[in-house]
């Protein structure tokens, strides 16, 4: 039985790097740190912290931000913290459980719900199960705790743990290269390191999760957080432990310490076996948001970073409105609808350049997107500094700090991101229940969502010249009832809306613009 968790229907969700978001003056800081406003480099701390997060929830609260999505918080060597060494403190630069404790309290107060990161697949070389290995070889009883080559420790050579190669060990670009054994499971790492690394990278040593010891500590983390107050996961990398019984079990834990828990894997393409009730509510969803950005941006696609990517250069496309439409049917379709509903609907992330940035700078384009971000199904998802316009391409450009200094910021469009969610607050109809194509034509598409007698249609123009879609009759109310309820103030974008003899309606939108057209607010 699928059992998703109905808050995350009508949630609005905001991604945070913790250690870019904002400083608080509170959490004393262990030495220098790289200039807040100066490029981010692989390696620079800039400072944020937990506190910083919570002094900002009126920030959030004001933008119509109901949940946060936190990368990793744990203890860690590194600034995005995908390196842990352990999973039960939060690092003490993002000031410790104690400042985790004070975020939680302060957004569950505000009715915001937070989930954390999981990186259950690998640690970092910090980890005190493999600084064990290290420490004392085939001897510790954490041997197998990780897939190291047990013929090289009972021969007495140590893991090379760090290379002279530095960061890399310059080996093939996923695991299963020269090296690796005929099963195919490890890379090079396991030949020329000693133990397998998650993509051959010396400071992720990859965990061996067959191992029960293993399986239980992992679940006991996800139980533990859980306990102390946080409303769900989202699991990093999970398609790399393809192991449905670990995933059925790790639901059945968290679930149990919290029935409403949020459980979300990072899987980048369809994933219908891992939605099918017994693993994930959801995860993030990337299909979708290639899909809007390769409609969105139309002709003002960045088609050079794009291809950089090491995802989207395979799978973003341009869309016409036809095209946008068909993918849109297509991937809706994929999944039960309480899936649909909780799916985390993101434009971009910590692992894909700027959203602004793919679509060369265009405000339009970013609009468009929020704009159909805001209507469709699914759990909206900003990346912090969407709102205002931030850019950068890929890691760590995408991973810029936030601009505190109003004066750098791009206020229309966070008003615009604003209002867009304030309206899908105020309307069922937009967070939940089908979507049904009206009109798809050059670049435009038009698709209607109703409940409770409530009907809205979202029209879309991202093409530069002006476009006309045909609404059938019934699609909306008939004049003067029907109104346009979403606009950008800030280009002035106006729309026509003309009734036929038939009943219908015929809408006339101006190049690069949207709206929403449905009855009057129900409390007017």
């Amino acid at each position: 039985m699928i059992d998703t968790p109905g808050w995350v229907r009508d949630a609005v969700f905001y991604q945070i790097f913790p250690d870019r978001f904002a400083a608080s003056e509170r959490v004393a800081k262990p030495g220098p740190l790289e200039s807040w406003d100066a490029p981010p480099t692989i390696d620079g701390f800039k400072g944020g912290d937990l506190l910083g997060v919570a002094e900002r929830l009126p920030y959030l609260a004001e933008l119509g931000i109901t949940a946060l999505y936190l990368t990793p918080i744990f203890a860690s060597a590194s600034n995005h913290r995908y390196h842990t060494y352990d999973y039960l403190r939060v690092d003490p630069l993002l000031g410790g459980d104690p400042a985790l404790r004070e975020l939680l309290d302060a957004a569950h107060a505000r009715g915001m719900r937070v989930i954390l990161d999981g990186v259950f697949n690998h640690t970092g070389r910090g980890f005190w199960p493999f600084h064990h290995v290290l420490e004392t070889g085939a001897a510790s009883p954490y041997v197998d705790w990780f897939h190291f080559d047990r013929r090289a420790l009972e021969a007495g050579r140590r893991p090379l743990a760090y290379p002279d190669t530095g960061r890399t060990i310059q080996a093939s670009d996923a695991p299963g290269g020269a090296g690796a054994l005929e099963d195919g499971r490890f890379g090079r790492s396991f030949g020329e390191l000693g133990y397998q690394a998650w993509w051959d990278l010396p400071a992720l040593p990859k965990l061996n999760t067959d191992n029960p010891a293993v399986r239980e500590y992992l679940f006991g983390v996800a139980e533990h957080w859980i306990r102390f107050g946080i409303d769900g996961w989202r699991l990093d990398v999970p398609g790399e432990i393809d192991d449905p019984p670990f995933w059925r079990t790790f639901r059945d834990r968290v679930r149990a310490a919290n029935p409403e828990a949020y459980i979300v894997g990072e899987l980048w393409e369809e994933s219908q076996d891992w939605l099918r009730g017994d693993r994930f509510d959801a995860v993030m969803h990337y299909p979708l948001a290639q899909a809007i950005l390769g409609f969105a941006a139309g002709s003002h696609l960045d088609r050079e970073t794009v291809a950089r990517h090491h995802e989207y250069g395979r799978r973003v496309r341009t869309l016409d409105g036809p095209g946008f439409a068909s993918e849109l049917g297509r991937i809706l379709g994929l999944y039960d609808p309480a899936v649909v509903d909780v799916q985390l609907n993101l434009l971009g992330s910590h692992d894909t350049p700027r959203f602004r940035t793919l679509c060369s700078g265009d405000l339009d384009a970013v609009r468009l997107a929020i704009l159909l971000q805001a209507t469709l199904p699914g759990a909206p998802c900003v990346y912090y500094g969407d709102e205002i316009g931030l850019e950068g391409g890929n890691d760590p450009d995408c991973r810029r700090a936030f601009p505190w200094d109003e004066r750098r910021w791009e206020g229309g469009l966070r008003a615009f991101t604003a209002a867009a969610f304030a309206l899908r607050h105020a309307e069922p109809a937009l967070r939940a229940g089908p979507v049904a194509i009206v009109d798809a034509r050059g670049d435009a598409v038009a698709f209607a969502r109703e409940r409770e007698g409530r009907r809205f249609v979202v029209a879309i123009n991202a093409g530069e010249s002006p476009m006309t879609l045909e609404l059938p009759s019934g699609t909306v109310d008939p004049l003067p009832r029907s109104t346009v309820r979403l606009l950008s103030e800030l280009d002035g974008w106006t729309v026509e809306l003309v009734a036929l003899p038939d009943g219908g309606s015929r809408l006339r939108l101006p190049g690069r613009a949207g709206a929403v057209l449905g009855p009057p607010p129900a409390a007017a």
